[in-house]
């Protein structure tokens, strides 16, 4: 049985309520983060409370926690659920109001909501073939730094991947790679890893920095810069990456491949600097 946090208590997920008036319900008005855990340990909480707090800085949702707060609150539901690696999901919503009014209540009550799952990363058969994805448009706000829930247009973009049967969607502004749906995207051109730099249309991932960092400890040549979509679709190599995927190939865009259509040299190796990452510094602490 999973066990959630809501307004201070720790209860079954499935007796969890809230009120059809809170904001988040109503308008999608609040801030998430999600942070795996891995061997009961919380993967960079400073980072992701951080994040928290930035969001709900510029969307003007006072913070109900302090960061110590938080850390307790999501260690003890860690505690409280079965697995050992775990996705906690964190929300912030600007709570309930009176009436439905898109300005902002005179006092804000927000509403905290906490869950966990069992973290599932790919599989050794997806590892060994890469997965295929589609490009769109991103037709998204210009606020895609800010981790909101509102995030319709976000799924709408990936169910363009669910219905031709792809893993993600990847997205272009203006000519330009901004990330996926819900991923960032990493590409290689001769045998240089380059990513997109951030910005306020792309949300700046955990995972993102520690592929950057990982880059950096190893030697290996890459480059932030704006990336052209005529490079991504002709690059050597596409990654996803994200908490819950890692580091996964795109073998193919639109139906085309990328590169030979498998998972190439390098996304191999930086997948494998990622896993020791995980078992020597992500488990240890």
């Amino acid at each position: 049985m999973s066990i959630c946090y809501l307004d201070g208590t720790y209860q079954p997920l499935t007796e969890a309520r809230i009120s059809p008036m809170d904001r988040g319900f109503l308008f999608g008005d609040g801030a998430y983060e999600v942070i795996p855990v891995y061997s009961r340990r919380p993967f960079r909480i400073a980072e992701h409370i951080a994040r928290l707090g930035r969001t709900l800085d510029a969307v003007r949702i006072p913070n109900p926690h302090t960061a110590a707060e938080w850390e307790a609150i999501v260690s003890e539901l860690v505690a409280r659920n079965a697995w050992v690696d775990q996705s906690i999901y964190l929300q912030v919503s600007r709570g309930p109001d009176e009436r439905r009014n898109h300005a902002f209540p005179a006092v804000m009550r927000p509403t905290v909501f906490l869950m966990s799952e069992a973290l599932v990363t790919p599989s050794a058969d997806v590892l060994a073939s890469g997965v295929a994805a589609v490009s769109a448009a991103d037709f998204r706000w210009a606020r895609c730094d800010l981790k909101t829930t509102a995030l319709l247009a976000n799924c709408l973009l990936r169910q363009v991947a669910i219905d031709k049967g792809c893993a993600e969607t990847v997205l272009f502004r203006d000519g330009f790679l901004t990330e996926g749906a819900a991923s960032n995207i990493f590409v290689v051109r001769d045998g240089v890893m380059l990513v997109p730099p951030k910005s306020h249309l792309m949300l700046p991932g955990i995972t993102y920095d520690v592929v950057l960092e990982l880059a950096a400890t190893h030697g290996l040549e890459h480059a932030v810069r704006e990336i052209l979509e005529d490079e991504v679709r002709t690059a050597d190599e596409v990654w996803l990456t994200s908490s819950t995927k890692e580091v996964l190939a795109i073998t193919s865009l639109d139906g085309r491949p990328i590169g030979d259509g498998r998972p190439g040299p390098v996304g191999r190796e930086m997948h494998a600097w990622y896993q020791e990452f995980k078992n020597t510094v992500m488990r240890v602490g």
